[in-house]
């Protein structure tokens, strides 16, 4: 493959397509070792690897269809994959996290106290004229 030549342009934005991929896959892990507990660290790879991921498949399919290879179905197929499975694994990560925690008693987060509003779960406003005696 080293008598392909590739337009100057598409080199320049290959390589840069793969630089900011690797760098969000990378500040994507990162956040795994960085972050302490086990709900903020799903973020991390969820949010940065994922779409670290993405910008290295756009470089692959760029890189293929410049050099006349054909379509590249695979990073197609890769990347439907990934907007599938990553919510739905890490939903069920999570709430298999909180469940086995509710189950041995640690604490938890809030679902009410999340950003941090306050602890008791909001009420419902009453309709006009629900509870009264006036008909």
């Amino acid at each position: 493959m080293s008598d392909l030549q590739l337009p100057f342009w598409s080199e320049i934005l290959i390589a840069l397509l793969l630089i900011v991929g690797s760098l969000l896959t990378l500040i994507g892990s990162l956040g795994m070792w960085r972050l302490q507990s086990f709900y903020q660290r799903l973020h991390g790879p969820t949010l940065g690897a994922t779409m670290g991921m993405y910008f290295l498949l756009l470089a692959s399919m760029l890189f293929f269809a410049m050099t006349g290879l054909g379509p590249s179905w695979h990073e197609i197929l890769i990347a439907i994959f990934l907007v599938v499975t990553v919510p739905v694994t890490t939903m069920v990560l999570a709430r298999a996290a909180l469940y086995r925690h509710r189950r041995s008693g640690k604490d938890v987060p809030d679902r009410h106290n999340l950003r941090g509003g306050s602890s008791t779960p909001p009420q419902a406003s009453p309709k006009p004229g629900a509870g009264s005696d006036e008909e």
